[in-house]
Formats: C-alpha cells, structure tokens, sequence
C-alpha cells in the first residue's frame, strides 16, 4: 500500500533482485494457498469488490496487503516484512509456519479502525481564520497550533467552495451567516442564488483521508489537506466504507469514482457510485486532497472489506464498548490491553 506504519514500522529495506523477488514470492504464494484451502477464501478474490465475505480469513487478509500494495518496492518491503514476521528465510525450505502471529492486524488495521472511532473532530474555521493566516501562507509561529489547525479546515471549506466533495451539499453554517447578511440574495462560492440550491444544505465536517497518526507532512506537522463531507459520509469514509477510485479517462485530473461497500439503502443521497471532480483552490494557496492517500486509503477498504478483518475488528470494539472484559474469556483481552496502552481507545472495564 506504500504507507508508513503508525508505531511498530518494520525498518525499509533494499530492494529485492528479480531472482530474490520471483523466489519470494513463489513461496509466499505456496504458504498462503495452504491457509487459504482450509478456510472460506480459497482461490482468487471475488470479482465484484463490493461483495465481500464477513468471515475473518487471517491468510486472505496477508495476500490482500499484498496485493493492494502500489508499488514493487513496496510489495519488496512487505515480503521481507512477512518472512522476517515468520521467522522464515526468503529462499529455501522451512516448516512450522505460525499463522498465529498476526502483526498486521495487531500492529496495523487493528489500531487503525480504533483510532477512526476515538476522537471527534474541532469545528472547522470560518472565512475569517483563513484571512488572518494568509491561506497556506501561514505566518512563522503557528505551526501546529490550534489556530493553524483551525485555519487549515477553513482553507479546505473555501477550497471545496463550501460543498461536500460527494453530496455537494453547502455547509449549513454558512448558509445561515450568508443569509443574515444577504437575505434571500444569498449566493454560494459559484454565484448561485442559496435558495434554488438543489443539493439543500447540511452540517459540514473536514475529515483527514487516514488518520493523523499514520500521516505526516515532511514538516512533521501531521496537516496533510482533507476532504469536506457532511457527518454521514465523514463517518463512513472514515470507517473505510467509502472510497476514492481515480478515474483515467478525458474528465481531468482529481476525478474520481465514488462508491461503497454499504448497501444503498443507507447512503441514498447521493446514491452511490458517483463520479466528482475534485475542486482546486484558487491561486493554489492549498493543495487538493492527496491522490495517494486516497489511493492508500481505497486499498485499506478493500483489504479490511474482503478478508472480513473490517468486521471482525469492529466486533471486538463493539462488543468492548457494550459489554465491556468478560470473565468467561470470550473477550480478545490481550488485543484491547495493546489498544489501551498504546493511547488507541479508552480504558474498558470488567463484567461478570
């Protein structure tokens, strides 16, 4: 996936030659088609991505991370990573094979999903804040301050022209601070009148494509640009039940394919998948969302969706938040204890 793991990365490593590389991988492939034949995934992966199975496969979920790496680079660094894991060398013969480890799911998409559900998000700045910092030209001294934070998520309402990327909805607030100010003159960021706006209105969030914690912008200053969503699309999008799909064709560039693993009964406006391109801020004063995240963020979705982790993952969240530590051991302590210490959720309590 060519992302950098949160808090136990595995160090990058030289790349492998052809030989190394088709040796690799023959065998990684050996390993994981033993695991598979046992289990509900056996064979390739379905051909319609949008239905997967809910049954945890720990072996589909390694090929698909893999698989959905985007570079030979990357997908090097895994194998290495996968072999290393197992204690096992890249050529040769081994036996005991312990699939009882399972480092990416502890170590990645298990922090990963409990991080999406931790920390409710500041409102974003009005216009105003983005004045006072000068757009992307933010003064020395504000570097991770909430103010620059709170100005970043006025830059990105101004750069979307106050629109969820999706819904296209305008953001409620400031149709009301328009109207008081205007009256039924009011027009959005385009010069169209607010109240013959199709799309209605809605309350309005800036939503990071992966959480803070995995991301990092070469300042280190964790503000790579977000999206702007309402609160339906915010949640699912950062539950990994939303993704970006770039589309090639003649549309332009930060064009994309919207769709979800939902059923579509519960995201009917706008019904899903639907093509948007992306809106670029005027004079570039703020960049438009990171194609790669997004292609990132894509590849998760279809990882946790297909191997069945997403659920399994959410059922052990769940199932903490409702039920709390079981004395009967159904509860998967361990896990939650690694959670709890490494500050990914709160602390959760004991019933009998």
């Amino acid at each position: 996936m060519d992302v950098p793991f949160g808090k136990a990365s595995p160090s990058p490593s030289s790349p492998l030659d052809a030989g190394q590389r088709t040796q690799a991988r023959r065998k990684f492939y050996h390993i994981l088609r033993h695991f598979e034949g046992a289990g509900p995934h056996a064979g390739d992966k379905p051909e319609d991505d949008t239905k997967g199975n809910s049954q945890y496969s720990r072996p589909l979920l390694v090929r698909l991370t893999y698989e959905y790496a985007r570079s030979e680079a990357s997908q090097d660094v895994f194998l290495r990573t996968f072999f290393g894991s197992l204690a096992l060398s890249l050529d040769g013969h081994d036996h005991d094979v312990d699939f009882g480890n399972e480092y990416l799911l502890d170590n990645f998409f298990l922090p990963l999903k409990a991080s999406t559900k931790k920390t409710p998000q500041p409102s974003p700045a009005d216009h105003s804040a983005v004045q006072r910092t000068h757009g992307a030209g933010l003064p020395q001294g504000l570097a991770g301050t909430p103010e620059r934070l709170s100005a970043l998520r006025g830059a990105c309402l101004v750069r979307d022209r106050h629109r969820c990327v999706i819904s296209r909805k305008f953001d409620l607030s400031e149709a009301v601070k328009r109207f008081k100010t205007s009256g039924s003159a009011s027009r959005d960021d385009d010069g169209q009148l607010l109240e013959d706006d199709v799309n209605h209105f809605d309350v309005l969030k800036v939503a990071h494509i992966l959480p803070h914690s995995l991301t990092k912008t070469e300042s280190g200053s964790q503000l790579a640009p977000r999206l702007t969503l309402t609160h339906l699309l915010h949640s699912t999008f950062g539950d990994f039940q939303v993704f970006f799909v770039p589309v090639t064709n003649n549309q332009g560039p930060h064009t994309y394919c919207i769709n979800s693993f939902l059923p579509p009964f519960i995201i009917r406006d706008p019904s899903l998948p639907i093509t948007r391109t992306l809106c670029l801020a005027e004079n570039r004063t703020i960049d438009p969302p990171s194609a790669r995240l997004l292609a990132i963020h894509c590849a998760i979705a279809h990882i946790l969706h297909l191997s069945g982790a997403g659920e399994y993952i959410d059922r052990i969240l769940r199932d903490a938040e409702e039920h709390g530590i079981r004395v009967d051991g159904s509860t998967e302590l361990g896990r939650l204890v690694k959670l709890g210490l490494g500050e990914w959720v709160d602390g959760v309590g004991i019933r009998t």
